[in-house]
């Protein structure tokens, strides 16, 4: 193998690139126009169909690829919209906090090693229903990646 030999992402390589998200409503996540990202493939960092589309890719590589519906981030799931008691939310989060419809939430994860978001959805004086899905599960994705590095 030649020192010139342009480096090809594989499974668990590890990535600098920028890279954009997005759906029929517009971008949900884009690098761009700012620092790139660095990533590990295999991580959970990007789906599993995202992370498809990067194999083989070599470095320099920019592409876009379409995603139809549901491919991406899976199909929206109806057991993944919840109701979340104010009571449980005064203990993890701000008492102040107002959850208006479209806001965005982080929650730990059980273990407390992470944290998942869901949208609110709609609320009442007790509880709030959020949506855990992806906000982008269910629809077409549009994926644009420029590879800076592969390691």
């Amino acid at each position: 193998m030649s020192s010139t030999s342009i480096a090809a992402v594989t499974a668990g390589s590890f990535l600098t690139l920028h890279y954009r998200l997005a759906g029929p409503a517009g971008d949900i996540i884009n690098t761009f126009s700012d620092k790139p990202a660095t990533l590990s493939l295999g991580t959970g960092e990007l789906s599993p169909a995202v992370e498809q589309r990067l194999i083989g890719l070599e470095e320099g590589a920019h592409a876009t690829f379409e995603l139809p519906a549901g491919e991406a981030f899976g199909e929206r799931n109806p057991e993944m919209q919840q109701w979340v008691a104010r009571k449980l939310l005064l203990q993890i989060g701000d008492p102040a906090e107002q959850y208006a419809v479209g806001d965005v939430v982080e929650f730990p994860t059980p273990d407390g090693t992470g944290s998942y978001a869901g949208a609110v959805v709609e609320s009442n004086e007790t509880a709030v229903r959020f949506d855990f899905n992806h906000p982008l599960a269910g629809q077409p994705v549009t994926f644009e990646v420029r590879l800076i590095g592969v390691l």
